[in-house]
């Protein structure tokens, strides 16, 4: 048999999906597995979604145009409009979910052997994407006892090397939930207009955002237009993940037509999941405001919960619906094994995320899982109650670590 390529071992496992056969087993055996690993929301598509795509009338389904159907993107650029961001529809190519968006975007901007920066913990398919273009991932760490915030300019101007070509930032984040200021965000426009490089702002989530906040994007950010991409997505903020349709959208037109020839070389996007985006954009504002308040009490379910078992630490998020939690453990891997292996509480268990995947430094991670909170409230009670339960039983539990790290924050 030939060999596989170097690429194909080098690409990481999903540390979001590869638990997926233990919650098998344990629902095989008969439990209930609360799924909190994996940002599939439960909450309906708009309806102005549902009815378009039940009353197509379509007697072919064609290509479109490799940027995508110029009516899709002129709805969206509109969007950005009304948003205060200035851009027109030939700044949008629209993709095979945000995923394609930043692999072109890689693909076009970097070359083999380049560095990006990208603050960790990051969303663990950034290190796939990067491999995919051959680039080097430099992370930056942030902190859970400092909510994840962006670190000083200092740290960053330490990781710059002649190979650095880009920063990767995901905002409102995953997996943090973290919601970088507009002043978080001026000091990566420095960065970026110092150093030349571009700026990747991954703002899937930005209509997630809690306490009275709101998301500043990077396409908004003055003397940076030709550094900045904003890779976009459907898939959340619509609730329709399987509709696989996203957008690289940028200010640089040489940028944005020389990613056209990587769309051109597959062809078209999704014609069904363009349709869907196209009809998302006339959803009314009740709809986002209705979501919102769903996130912002289950957000308060869980943190709230977590933060009083003995040992846990779980800053609120500002954003988006994920939270990462420094459990009283030996190891996150384990655990996230174990409880679904060895553990069930009134024949119920829960899947977590191990928050090493989403870090790129070894080791860094180790007592953190990453929570979606896309469960109803109802089952959310019962999820915190299971770790709960599932912590004091744990083989590997280290309270008093965690707890004399907890009191110095």
């Amino acid at each position: 048999m030939p060999n596989l390529s170097e690429k194909s071992f080098a690409m990481p496992e999903s540390p979001i999906r590869k638990l997926v056969p233990y919650a098998e087993a344990a629902k095989k055996a008969g439990r209930t597995v609360y799924h909190l690993n994996i940002g599939q929301p439960d909450i309906r598509t708009p309806k102005e979604v549902l009815d378009k795509m039940s009353n197509l009338n379509l007697e072919v389904v064609e290509y479109s145009h490799s940027a995508g159907f110029q009516s899709y993107r002129k709805g969206l650029a509109k969007y950005y409009n009304n948003l205060g961001i200035s851009i027109n529809y030939e700044d949008i190519l629209i993709t095979t979910g945000g995923s394609e968006a930043i692999i072109f975007a890689m693909q076009t901007c970097f070359n083999p052997g380049d560095q990006v920066i990208i603050p960790e913990p990051f969303y663990a398919n950034y290190n796939g994407f990067a491999i995919n273009a051959g680039l080097e991932v430099v992370p930056i760490t942030t902190k859970i006892e400092e909510g994840f915030a962006l670190p000083p300019v200092e740290e960053f101007e330490k990781m710059i090397t002649p190979k650095t070509r880009g920063i990767l930032i995901c905002n409102p984040g995953n997996p943090t939930g973290c919601l970088y200021s507009e002043d978080e965000l001026n000091v990566l426009k420095e960065i970026v207009k110092k150093h030349d490089l571009f700026l990747f702002s991954d703002e899937v989530y930005r209509e997630f955002c809690y306490d009275g906040a709101t998301a500043t994007s990077a396409l908004s950010l003055a003397g940076v237009e030709e550094n900045v991409v904003v890779v976009d997505s459907v898939s959340k903020r619509y609730s329709m993940c399987g509709a696989r349709v996203g957008a690289l959208i940028s200010k640089n037109k040489k940028l944005i037509s020389t990613a056209l020839k990587f769309g051109q070389a597959r062809l078209s996007p999704p014609t069904f999941g363009q349709i869907a985006g196209e009809a998302a954009l006339s959803t009314p504002a009740s709809y986002f405001e209705e979501v919102s308040k769903e996130y912002i009490e289950r957000r308060d379910i869980l943190v709230k919960g977590l933060n009083k078992i003995e040992g846990v630490l779980c800053p609120s998020p500002k954003g988006a619906f994920y939270a990462i939690a420094k459990l009283p453990i030996d190891n996150a891997d384990k655990f996230c094994q174990w409880i679904l292996e060895e553990f069930h509480y009134e024949n119920q268990t829960i899947m977590l995320a191990p928050a090493t995947g989403f870090y790129a430094t070894k080791g860094a991670g180790e007592q953190e899982v990453r929570i979606a909170y896309v469960l109803n409230k109802e089952s959310l009670q019962k999820a915190v109650k299971c770790l709960e339960i599932a912590l004091d039983q744990y083989p590997g539990r280290k309270l008093e670590t965690v707890v004399q790290e907890t009191q110095e924050i």
